[in-house]
């Protein structure tokens, strides 16, 4: 509806033209999520390798500054997940940990629940060295990692008991009533 009869990506690159960036894309922030269980569980339903920032809060910012060249770097923006934590609670679900704080490279599990340390990195590594990991850590996953069908996928977690509850409750308030909508499909048009 928003689009006109000219390819998507014509009228994309007009908008573009009309309202041009007014900050350099390689100074946007690194990607963090509310939680960790959300960063795993995402990582895994878009097929994406996680890079986990756990650190020390003191150093956390300094963290965030310094990751923006390599969040924003060509061979890496779009094919990864980013997200930072503190804490420790994290390991509970993921094989192959470390007791120091790092960067560390996740192949999220099939539904998001658990998954493996592909590499740890230091705190201190150098952006190059950080880049080449994850461009590495990527075509591993990449050559290892079936391509989900969502149908086949969401079936197979539906019978495997697999459920994420999140912080915002599942499904459509289509009446406006405040209230997620259920049984088929919310209400009937036309009423």
């Amino acid at each position: 509806m928003v689009l006109d009869r000219r390819s998507a990506a014509q009228q994309m690159n007009q908008y573009a033209f009309w309202y041009p960036a007014t900050a350099e894309p390689r100074e946007a922030i690194v990607q963090d999520f509310h939680s960790f269980r959300q960063a795993l569980n995402v990582a895994s339903a878009d097929q994406r390798v996680l890079v986990l920032v756990n650190a020390p809060s003191e150093h956390e910012q300094n963290l965030r500054e310094s990751l923006r060249s390599v969040a924003n770097d060509q061979r890496i923006i779009g094919r990864f997940h980013f997200d930072f934590d503190q804490g420790d609670t994290w390991k509970k679900d993921i094989e192959g940990t470390r007791d120091e704080p790092g960067i560390i490279l996740i192949n999220p599990g099939e539904f998001g629940m658990s998954g493996t340390v592909i590499r740890q990195l230091p705190l201190d590594a150098d952006a190059s060295e950080i880049i080449s990991a994850m461009t590495a850590a990527n075509a591993q996953f990449a050559a290892t990692t079936k391509k989900k069908v969502y149908s086949e996928h969401v079936a197979k977690g539906q019978s495997a008991g697999v459920y994420f509850k999140g912080a915002v409750p599942y499904g459509e308030d289509r009446d406006g009533d405040g209230q997620i909508d259920r049984g088929r499909g919310g209400p009937r048009r036309g009423r």
